[in-house]
């Protein structure tokens, strides 16, 4: 399991997050020159150069995003210009497309954090209405994608069609908070108002219930805190069926990815719902909590002892490494691949829970989940993971995207993939290290609903 480092501090991880950005700087740039618009969305790298891959169109947001972000850490105006422009240019399709589940990938990515800098006085472009605007539809066309469950309620159900709950989309419902936030409604059928704090907090309650285990007996491989990354329902009377997976090894294992949307997805709608007390039942807050520490006690438990996981944990492979919870994990063993990814998305979600626990008086608690983070952040954040080579286009190194289907890249010589970076993982690397260097100086705390017009 891991080793928590209780002696780290947001301050000491500082140099390393300066280095983080002078290297993200150069590797926007080279993307930007590579992968210019009009040209397929980047999405993980061959040999060091990012390419595209077709399956759906969740990465856009997140390469026009970084460039948000680099501009927020260090003040390089060129970036915001950056990011500005090309969302202009080229996310609307992302606002009204009603075939995915990724609206808060794509859209508070880009148009989100735009407009998060001009509630905080940093963008001063005079377009905050048109961000608003494309906030709002966002949230209610991913609000749209809604089918109803047997007892009555309902998820938002992902690109593989109306039967399927991805773990992943509680991640993408910070856009229906947003768009709720700025007093906006999905209007139905004869004019029906539905709330979209409602659409967030049902989607939330059915991944904490299917998607979500918690050692309570429910199948033979109930742990607690083990997800799946697919819950399927039958579409006729909207019963549950069974766990099942896209990307991770089986239906009754963890794929660590998956894992890590649950633990940000989770404490972040924590937070947001703290900024909305009177518009929060106790109920719904303890749902929540229950799904957030139960998933980040299962990868504190689960993952190599530098805070790195391996892509799933029931992949075969695994078996013939020994004793791999008990060292730090080897992106360049034989037999089954790391995934730097889900680290850095993970790092988040457990640096939020204990930032959350911490407000809400439980110190001690709060305070293992907030070291579990740093931890994490202090080995992707340096060498083997970041990537300072300028000819590498990727930023944090030995991200997974598709084992089962074999996409991703083996380098020669080697039997199992490593080496490549994604756009996920870098971008959500980035949002990483954003963080923890605003709390390190004492800078407006970074939430993805940014504060009130």
């Amino acid at each position: 399991m891991m080793r928590i480092d209780d002696g780290l501090t947001p301050t000491a991880l500082l140099p390393k997050i300066e280095r983080l950005w002078d290297a993200s700087a150069q590797k926007i740039d080279s993307i930007e020159k590579t992968c210019p618009p009009g040209s397929p969305s980047p999405v993980f790298t061959v040999e060091g150069q990012y390419t595209a891959r077709g399956w759906t169109e969740w990465t856009q947001g997140f390469q026009y995003g970084s460039a948000v972000l680099q501009f927020d850490a260090t003040d390089e105006r060129r970036f915001l210009d950056l990011a500005r422009d090309l969302t202009i240019r080229l996310m609307a399709s992302h606002v009204s497309h009603i075939g995915v589940h990724d609206h808060g990938f794509n859209n508070v990515s880009t148009y989100g954090n735009l407009w998060r800098l001009a509630l905080e006085g940093r963008n001063d472009d005079g377009h905050l209405d048109f961000y608003e605007l494309a906030l709002k539809i966002t949230g209610a066309v991913q609000a749209a994608r809604w089918r109803d469950t047997a007892d009555g309620s309902g998820y938002i159900y992902s690109f593989n069609g109306p039967q399927s709950l991805f773990v992943d989309t509680i991640r993408s419902c910070r856009a229906l908070a947003v768009s709720h936030q700025l007093g906006h409604v999905l209007m139905g059928e004869r004019d029906e108002r539905i709330s979209l704090l409602d659409r967030i907090v049902e989607h939330a309650a059915n991944t904490a219930k299917w998607n979500i285990f918690y050692g309570e007996g429910r199948d033979s491989y109930d742990i607690r805190g083990r997800t799946a990354h697919e819950s399927i329902f039958n579409v006729n009377d909207g019963s549950y069926r069974c766990p099942s997976t896209q990307q991770g090894y089986s239906p009754f294992s963890t794929w660590t990815r998956g894992l890590a949307w649950a633990m940000v997805g989770f404490p972040e709608q924590l937070e947001f719902l703290a900024s909305r007390p009177e518009e929060t039942k106790p109920e719904v807050v303890a749902m929540m909590l229950k799904a957030a520490t139960a998933t980040c006690d299962f990868y504190i438990e689960h993952t190599p002892t530098d805070g790195v996981p391996y892509w799933d944990t029931g992949a075969p492979g695994l078996a013939k490494l020994g004793d791999y919870l008990d060292r730090p994990a080897d992106p360049y063993n034989e037999h089954e691949p790391v995934d730097s990814s889900a680290a850095a998305i993970a790092a988040q979600g457990l640096l939020r829970l204990g930032w959350y626990l911490s407000a809400n008086g439980q110190q001690e608690q709060g305070q293992r989940y907030w070291q579990a983070g740093l931890t994490v952040c202090d080995t992707i954040f340096d060498e083997p993971y970041l990537s300072t080579d300028p000819r590498h286009q990727g930023l944090i190194l030995h991200s997974v995207y598709h084992r089962p289907n074999g996409w991703d890249h083996v380098p020669a010589g080697q039997k199992v993939p490593n080496g490549e970076s994604s756009m996920w993982g870098d971008y959500h690397a980035r949002e990483l290290a954003l963080y923890v260097q605003r709390v390190a100086r004492d800078e407006p705390y970074y939430t993805f609903f940014g504060g009130t017009r």
